[in-house]
């Protein structure tokens, strides 16, 4: 990267991120962010010639189980934790207007 990270580019970015940075936490990504890209500026300098892109630096293979059928959780533990449930469903606020 032929220019430097600034404060400026880290308020601009947290703002389309929409999120809130105090003037320390900007400090702090400022210098962080920086690092990263200059690492990145490191790499950008190697020889890729030839060298075939790739997606993972190791071989990945299928790790999904087999699809199976077992049996359902019992409605009760389904809906142990849900903040509003009934006997059988969990209750959810309305978000179209039925009127």
């Amino acid at each position: 990267m032929s220019t430097e990270l600034t404060p400026d580019d880290v308020r601009k970015v947290a703002r389309l991120a929409r999120l809130k940075l105090s003037d320390e936490e900007v400090a702090t990504y400022t210098r962080q962010l920086g690092q990263v890209l200059h690492y990145i500026d490191m790499l950008e300098e190697l020889d890729t010639t030839g060298i075939e892109p790739m997606a993972h630096a190791i071989e990945l293979h299928n790790v999904l189980r087999a699809d199976e059928l077992e049996p359902s959780l019992p409605p009760e533990a389904a809906l142990a934790n849900a903040p509003q449930a009934n006997a059988s469903y969990f209750l959810v606020p309305s978000i179209l207007d039925h009127g």
